[in-house]
């Protein structure tokens, strides 16, 4: 998961190598951090967070498939 949430944030922004994502695990729950560079953040959330909410589908997708309940939370740089 922790590599999807890397893979789209990269081919959404102009910088790639200034995303990170930091992936939390406790139990079945897996938190995962996504940072960008400050001028990236509008392309990343999008319109409204239409972008992001479309990544947290994504994950929570993924995640039913494997058991697991994902949550995606985008940080300031």
């Amino acid at each position: 998961m922790k590599d999807l949430v890397n893979f789209i944030a990269q081919e959404l922004v102009d910088d790639p190598q200034s995303v990170s994502v930091k992936e939390i695990r406790r139990g079945n729950q897996i938190k995962l951090e996504l940072q960008v560079s400050k001028s990236d953040m509008g392309r990343v959330i999008g319109k409204g967070g239409k972008i992001a909410n479309a990544i947290r589908i994504l994950l929570r997708v993924s995640g039913e498939k494997t058991g697991k309940k994902a949550t995606l939370d985008v940080v300031e740089p």
